[in-house]
């Protein structure tokens, strides 16, 4: 076959590329510098009527794609939550896009089933969480949290899964979660406004005695609380909602409880910050990304649950044409999807190739490394450090007006050398580093703070 003579060809050539790239990814500018629509203006508005060859294909790749991308594999890349592909999971990809396997049922692949379940109870243990759970690979958190939320909704009004989601159903999260909670809730007929934004305090945690407050409330006026979400690592400052105060208030409530610790759950896996997770242990739900903190590409997310019957419940709907006797576990049965990529192999290459030790090794030193950069940001008398760093990001601002701040940002980002983020939390602009990749090094944030605070002084 032509395809195949082109593709074992072209395909030695374009691993070499890949080598290349993931051992130096810095030879590109970190943030993409095209404008709107000019890539789409570069490609011809029409698909070809007969087919190029693989040398012009990764030709026009090179010339017209690839100086629209923003390299997340790039050690200056310290915005959001930075991350990784690292190189097993790079060809984990490859062999799974050759199989095309799809996980619809056990019988389709048991192979897709079977590693999902070993690879996700090995988590379990690293990061010291009961190994009943119950847990399938999602595409991202917004989709975990989405499956969790329908869970929490179907446990507290069984008849929604034939009538649709009543009035009244009431769902907690605090003020500095992740928007996917409230979309979560949107999209499950719960309505906004039956969405409570919790209060923090000055860590940016919940604060448990507003949760109890506001669920008196609304218990009065015969609404009916049905879920809390609390979150370990806050998207904005990664704060640590109080979840054992929370899990006692949920227990006695009888709320769902789902925790939502999609960044920050990879550092359990170091004993030393195993404390992170206490009282997660009572979670009804639990969502973390590999594809933020485990060199695992996007996307890949695991929702884990402690009654897996409820998410059976909420979702469970077989059709004719996909019954079976075999006895397998159907993932379909627990979600959404249908159809299922197969996630689990690339996560499973990477823990298999570094193993715990090798995982750990790299948490631990980019919580180090951010430790040090939060010393010396807090040393200096132009800047303030505007949350406690307990993980890999640190939150700090200019000495000054939120427009000086902005500026700050803009100024770092132009300078084409790196891409820092921002958020507001409390009324104030934060600037935030984010340390993921496994190229950022010591010298990548001196680099970085240097440029920082020359630019600052301009």
């Amino acid at each position: 076959m032509d395809e195949l003579r082109d593709f074992r060809q072209f395909g030695h050539k374009l691993i070499d590329w890949v080598a290349d790239y993931l051992e130096s990814p810095q030879k590109y500018p970190v943030l993409s510098p095209v404008s709107p629509n000019e890539i789409a203006d570069a490609l011809p508005a029409v698909g070809p009527e007969r087919g190029k060859p693989l040398d012009e294909i990764f030709a026009d790749f090179q010339r017209v794609i690839l100086p629209g991308i923003t390299h997340w594999n790039h050690p200056n890349f310290l915005a959001f939550f930075a991350n990784t592909s690292s190189p097993p999971a790079v060809l984990a990809e490859l062999l799974a896009a050759a199989l095309n396997a799809n996980g619809i049922l056990w019988k389709t692949s048991p192979a897709v089933t079977e590693l999902e379940i070993v690879t996700l109870r090995w988590l379990l243990d690293w990061m010291g969480l009961p190994a009943s759970w119950f847990g399938m690979i999602l595409d991202t958190a917004s989709t975990s949290t989405l499956h969790a939320i329908a869970a929490a909704r179907v446990a507290a009004a069984p008849e929604t899964r034939d009538a649709g989601a009543p009035g009244g159903l009431v769902l907690y999260t605090s003020d500095q979660a992740h928007s996917s909670v409230e979309k979560g809730a949107m999209a499950l007929g719960f309505g906004r406004s039956n969405v409570r934004s919790i209060g923090s305090d000055a860590e940016f945690r919940m604060r448990p005695e507003l949760l109890r407050e506001a669920i008196d409330r609304d218990r009065a006026a015969g609404l009916r609380p049905c879920c809390v979400v609390a979150t370990v690592g806050t998207t904005s400052t990664t704060s640590i909602d109080p979840v054992p105060a929370i899990a006692e208030i949920a227990r006695r409530e009888n709320l769902w409880l789902h925790i939502d610790a999609a960044y920050a759950a990879s550092a359990a896996i170091l004993p030393e910050m195993r404390w992170i997770l206490e009282g997660c242990e009572h979670a009804d739900s639990f969502v973390f990304n590999p594809h933020k903190w485990l060199m695992v590409p996007v996307d890949c997310s695991v929702l884990y649950c402690r009654r897996p019957e409820v998410l059976r419940q909420a979702f469970s709907l077989v059709p004719e044409i996909l019954k079976t006797s075999d006895g397998g576990l159907n993932m379909m049965d627990y979600g959404i999807p249908l159809g299922r990529r197969f996630r689990a192999l690339k996560l499973w290459f990477v823990l298999r190739y570094y193993g715990r030790e090798g995982v750990a090794r790299v948490i631990r030193d980019q919580l180090a490394m951010v430790r040090e950069l939060e010393k010396r940001i807090a040393a200096s008398e132009g800047f303030e450090i505007c949350a406690p760093a307990l993980f890999s990001v640190v939150c700090f601002r200019l000495r000054g007006s939120d427009e000086a701040n902005r500026a700050l940002l803009d100024a770092v980002n132009g300078s084409g050398r790196f891409f820092i983020s921002s958020t507001v939390v409390h009324g104030r602009l934060m600037l935030r580093i984010a340390v993921g990749n496994m190229l950022t090094s010591r010298a990548t944030l001196d680099e970085l703070w240097r440029t920082i605070e020359r630019l600052s002084a301009a």
